[in-house]
Order: structure tokens, then C-alpha cells, then sequence
């Protein structure tokens, strides 16, 4: 890391300089041990900076797309005849278009490995998400098995943790996404461990281990304030596993690709027709 290797050159040369200057021991290794953290910290700023204004322009590259996804839908729902297939391909295709320009642009983020210790997990966590969002599994199974995917709880996302959890689902590792998510969800206290939640006890209603679903589903009824988790306890606790559903979670449980969404609905014209109205 240049920025450590940096500060030890700044602080070797400070400690030769006092030590010619005949400055007592302890000032030596006082001022030694001060120079090397502000010469750190100074180093780490800018570097940190520099990170930022990258991640700002792709965080931009990311905002925009979605909002002109939003107009096509608002705009498709606005109209009584539109073809619903044509407008699903659309805005796939828009998708598509976001996560290769994330991807792409994450590749300004290489030279700062040299800088930073975590850089290189950062990205690679980056990567991931993007590549899960493009359906790509086997490039997202490559990150999750590699040493570069930040595995600890710091700078984790609920829907990171989410979608290893679904490639171990997929991958039929169930052991796996229990213990993941045991691991992880001490970590995301209130709604942030929803996701994490609405997965594991989907998980078990699938692989028909009710009883587990069951458990996962008391402890986040008194974790969360999602009223799903309390229907689905209920439609199990009455022998309803088909009627069990994670709807509730929106965008996120869609974006795990487990489940289809439901269709856009459009806009009907009743009467007059400058008037509309959602059915």
C-alpha cells in the first residue's frame, strides 16, 4: 500500500534528520510516532477524496439511469393500449445498459488498490452486485468463492449478504445460506435484516422445513415492523405454505431473481377519456 509505504519513507527521514540534530530519545520517537500518523492521515485524506469523487460520478451514472427508467414506466402505465411485453423488454434492456456502464466504470477504481488495503474487496463487492443484476451467476459464484469478496461485516449491504445467500440456495448449499445467514444477520439490527429475514424463511418453505420457516418468522416479527413476516407465520401456522409470499419486500426480493415480479398494470380510460385511473 503506497500510502503506508509513503509515511514510513516520511518518518525515516524525520527520525535521520532529528536524530543529526542531536534531539533527545524520547522526542525522537515522540515526534517519529507523529510524523508517521500525520503524514498517514494527510496521505489517506487526499487519496480518500480523489475515491470519492469517482464513486460520486458512478453513483451519477447509476441515479440517472433509473430515473429514465421511471419516466418509460410512468409514461407506459399512462397509456390504455401500450404492449406490456414490448415496455418489459424496454426497461430490461435499460437495466442491462446501467450495471455494463457500473461495470465499465468500476475499472477507474483499479489504480486506487495500490492505495488503499480495501479497495480491491470494495470493487470486487461492487462487482458483484452488478454481475448478479445482469444474471451473469457464473462471474457473481467466481467473486463469492474468491479471496478478493469482502467476507467480514464491514461495508456490508443487506442485499449483498441476500444474493450469496440466493447463489447458495441456487448452488443447493442450503446448509450454507443458514449459516450465512446467521452469521450476518446479528450485524443488521431492525428493518435492515428484512431482506435477510424474508430469504432464509423463504429458503425453508421451499426445502418444506415449515417449523424452521416458522422460527425465522417469530424472531422477525419482534425484529422488524414489516407486517409480512406476521401473515406468512400465520399462513404457515394454518398449513398455508402456497400462500406464502415475500411481495412484501418490493424491489429488493424481485431483484434476487427467486420469484417473478407481477406485470405492470396500465392505466384504463373509463368515460371521459382525458381521465384515467389505476385498477
Amino acid at each position: 500500500m503506497l500510502s503506508l509505504l509513503i509515511s514510513i519513507l516520511i518518518t525515516i527521514a524525520l527520525v535521520t534528520s532529528l536524530i543529526s540534530a542531536d534531539v533527545s530519545k524520547g522526542s525522537t520517537i515522540f515526534l517519529g510516532i507523529v510524523g508517521f500518523l500525520a503524514s498517514f492521515y494527510l496521505v489517506g485524506f487526499f487519496v480518500r477524496r480523489k475515491i470519492k469523487k469517482v464513486q460520486a460520478e458512478l453513483q451519477e451514472i447509476m441515479t440517472t439511469g433509473q430515473k429514465r427508467m421511471q419516466r418509460k414506466i410512468q409514461q407506459f402505465q399512462s397509456k390504455p393500449n401500450g404492449n406490456i411485453k414490448l415496455i418489459q423488454r424496454q426497461i430490461e434492456a435499460d437495466q442491462k445498459s446501467i450495471y455494463k456502464q457500473g461495470l465499465d466504470f468500476s475499472k477507474k477504481l483499479e489504480p486506487f488498490k495500490k492505495w488503499s488495503m480495501l479497495m480491491s474487496r470494495q470493487i470486487a463487492t461492487m462487482r458483484l452486485q452488478f454481475y448478479y443484476q445482469l444474471k451473469e451467476f457464473d462471474q457473481v459464484d467466481q467473486i463469492l468463492a474468491s479471496r478478493g469478496f469482502l467476507r467480514g461485516p464491514l461495508m456490508m449491504e443487506p442485499l449483498t449478504i441476500a444474493m450469496k445467500m440466493a447463489r447458495q440456495y441456487k448452488n443447493k448449499d442450503i446448509e450454507g445460506a443458514e449459516k450465512t445467514f446467521n452469521w450476518y444477520i446479528k450485524w443488521f439490527k431492525g428493518d435492515r435484516g428484512a431482506l435477510l429475514y424474508g430469504l432464509m424463511s423463504w429458503i425453508f418453505v421451499k426445502t418444506g422445513e415449515f417449523e424452521k420457516a416458522r422460527e425465522i418468522l417469530a424472531k422477525a416479527k419482534d425484529s422488524t415492523t414489516n407486517d409480512i413476516f406476521a401473515q406468512n407465520w400465520e399462513k404457515l401456522s394454518n398449513n398455508k405454505p402456497r400462500t406464502f409470499s415475500n411481495a412484501g419486500l418490493g424491489d429488493e426480493w424481485y431483484g434476487l431473481y427467486l420469484e417473478n415480479p407481477p406485470t405492470p398494470k396500465q392505466k384504463r380510460m373509463r368515460g371521459n377519456p382525458n381521465k384515467a385511473r389505476m385498477f
